[in-house]
């Protein structure tokens, strides 16, 4: 299977998957993969929706943050993560024709390190680690990953951030910046494998970087992108699996039946 990308001059060169143990690194996207950042926002929405007198629910306040978010990240990639948030809650806000205070914003962009891990990824990473190398890309600053990453229990080989990069993805100097970190690890780009949810931050650049990926379908029981924008673009990811810890069985058994005799 491969995974066609964009239309017109947006195509990128299809890559494949192959066998699962030809990589000897996995770079994860960490929010909506790793660490359920819908909870973790839609909390905070949710208690500034009722103090405000809204009525709608958590999914349908995602659905009006989620474009919000992705249009501060792209106006001004220099901002820290914790003021992107604050910025899409004020638009958000006066999408919805209500007033977010000042605590009201505040609330969400220092709420990063309380958003919960899934319940399958720290004991998933811990069974990914025995095979492989563990790296962070990450569309966050550098205090809130060292928060969700204590949730997470394991050692990252390397961490890339939206902070280190000056930019957010989908921006390619993302991805650039992914490709610099590898000969710190003793990785090169073709024994890299990329693991994520989001279709628009990841999987549509990791493409057209010639990066194969998995998609952890996080959402594949619910309608809609949720806190994600729509990617817009034809994009097939090459494998995907509902849960991290589906991803991990099948590095399991894909390790294990290469280790049996034949």
């Amino acid at each position: 299977m491969t995974a066609p990308v964009g239309t017109h001059d947006d195509a990128a060169t299809p890559v494949t998957l192959g066998d699962l143990t030809q990589y000897t690194a996995l770079s994860f996207d960490c929010y909506g993969t790793l660490i359920d950042w819908e909870a973790g926002i839609g909390s905070v929405l949710a208690q500034w929706a009722r103090g405000s007198g809204i009525d709608l629910s958590e999914e349908e306040l995602l659905v009006a943050y989620s474009g919000h978010e992705a249009a501060v990240e792209s106006e001004y990639p220099a901002l820290a993560y914790c003021e992107v948030l604050q910025a899409a809650m004020r638009r958000t806000a006066a999408t919805l024709g209500r007033h977010a205070t000042d605590a009201d914003v505040q609330a969400l962009g220092r709420s990063v390190p309380d958003w919960p891990a899934f319940a399958d990824s720290a004991e998933a990473l811990a069974r990914l680690k025995r095979n492989y190398k563990l790296i962070i890309l990450s569309n966050v600053h550098r205090e809130g990953f060292a928060g969700s990453n204590a949730r997470l229990g394991v050692e990252f080989d390397a961490i890339v951030t939206a902070e280190d990069v000056g930019s957010y993805k989908p921006d390619p100097a993302n991805f650039d910046a992914l490709r610099d970190a590898l000969p710190q690890v003793g990785v090169d780009a073709s024994q890299l494998l990329h693991v994520a949810q989001s279709l628009f931050h990841d999987h549509v650049p990791a493409a057209r970087a010639g990066l194969p990926c998995a998609w952890i379908n996080r959402r594949h029981d619910q309608p809609g992108w949720g806190a994600t924008p729509d990617p817009r673009l034809p994009i097939e990811p090459l494998v995907q699996y509902p849960t991290l810890s589906g991803f991990a069985d099948a590095v399991d058994r894909a390790f294990a039946d290469r280790d049996q005799p034949h």
